[in-house]
């Protein structure tokens, strides 16, 4: 089994490859692999509810950790607290652990 982090900073709003890291990190952890899902920058937009969170909480809900990065969500105004279910506030720093502990990243 591999750790894989996959980090998004676009919307899937205007960027439809936005889903396509959705839908990768999906097939990762189907194949069970460790898989985290980390959003910054306009990223975290679809991290607050909406009809865009929907996709981020089946990730969640199939073994995917959806982070938040909290200072992206700062800037936007974003509270922890109005987060949608499945996703967690999370500094950079759980970037650069994962880094550390040898997970295989994809930046997007």
């Amino acid at each position: 089994m591999s750790s894989y982090l996959l980090i998004v900073s676009r919307d899937p709003y205007t960027h439809v490859s936005a889903t396509r890291c959705y839908e990768l990190a999906a097939a990762l952890a189907r194949e069970g692999n460790r898989v985290a899902l980390f959003l910054v920058q306009n990223g975290v937009l679809p991290a607050r509810p909406s009809l865009g969170s929907t996709e981020l909480g089946e990730l969640a809900n199939c073994g995917v950790r959806v982070l938040a990065d909290d200072f992206s969500l700062r800037e936007r105004g974003i509270a922890k607290s109005a987060l949608t279910p499945g996703v967690e506030a999370a500094p950079i720093d759980f970037v650069i652990e994962a880094l550390e502990a040898g997970a295989k990243v994809v930046w997007h």
